[in-house]
């Protein structure tokens, strides 16, 4: 349980460190850094499946129309989801990206009972319920829907659905999805390396390694929270992933400086408090399985 615990506690502090990478590339088109993230993190992880000799899967899987359809939908689920979150960083919306992480785990909720007909425990419709309010607040005083937050939980929390209903492991399905991307993203930086637009070819050696780097980086935090599933109880789990938006929420506000007023900090609380309603009613249910 110590192994399983550091090894989530460095995927969720990559994960929360993510907006000073991105931030150090703002000076590139958001589209581009996407692309090189799925460039270089399919180099990676066919590294590693040539290091652990892992590829019979890669067969099996093109016999399989379905499967191919449904990564092909988790494939572009996943890159959207990159696209807006580094969208945001770039335009300094760091504190709105943080919103949707914490969003995510009572949206997963809700999608379960929508989608896999999964019944709500009366705690959970509770803390789904406050985090709407808080949701909703934010659109009142915002003028809008936290839309940055709300995309990002949509499709992340989409994406899970798929890939949790998938057949592939955490490696494997990965692989597989910037597999299906590569073609698309290696031919638009062709295109726009025609249109003289790559701004990799002109920029500092700095930046093209940081872009290069956008694989590992993508890569490494997903294989050690896959590691860290396999060891760690859900609920433990569960507790430590508020921590890469709490770290990216900190950032926002005494890093970078973005607007945090407290009618907007007031929205923030009432999704605290859904989650952690969510928390202590997943963890006194475990607490009284364990008393049975």
């Amino acid at each position: 349980m110590q192994t399983g615990m550091l090894l989530a506690l460095g995927a969720y502090i990559i994960w929360g460190l993510l907006p000073i990478y991105l931030k150090a590339l703002q000076a590139i088109d958001s589209v581009e850094v996407m692309l090189h993230r799925i460039i270089w993190s399919l180099l990676v992880l066919l590294a590693i499946l040539a290091w652990r000799k892992q590829w019979s899967w890669i067969a099996a899987a093109i016999r399989q129309p379905r499967l191919l359809l449904g990564f092909a939908a988790s494939a572009l689920l996943l890159s959207a989801n990159w696209y807006i979150y580094i969208w945001a960083i770039n335009n300094n919306r760091v504190i709105d990206a943080s919103l949707g992480y914490f969003i995510n785990p009572l949206l997963n909720v809700l999608l379960g009972y929508v989608m896999l007909g999964e019944r709500l425990r009366p705690g959970q419709w509770l803390a789904v319920s406050i985090a709407a309010s808080g949701v909703a607040w934010l659109s009142w005083q915002g003028g809008h829907p936290p839309w940055i937050g709300v995309s990002l939980a949509l499709t992340f929390g989409i994406y899970g659905l798929l890939r949790k209903t998938a057949k592939l492991g955490p490696l494997e399905g990965l692989s597989l999805e910037t597999m299906l991307l590569f073609p698309f993203a290696f031919g638009y930086l062709l295109y726009i390396s025609q249109q003289h637009h790559n701004s990799f070819a002109t920029a500092s050696s700095f930046t093209q390694s940081l872009l290069v780097f956008a694989g590992p980086l993508t890569a490494v935090p997903l294989l050690l929270f896959a590691a860290a599933a396999r060891r760690l109880p859900l609920s433990v789990l569960g507790l430590m992933q508020y921590i890469g938006p709490s770290m990216q929420l900190g950032l926002g506000v005494w890093l970078y400086h973005e607007p945090f007023t407290p009618a907007r900090m007031l929205g923030f609380v009432i999704i605290w408090s859904a989650l952690a309603v969510y928390s202590l009613e997943g963890l006194w249910r475990v607490w009284r399985n364990k008393a049975h």
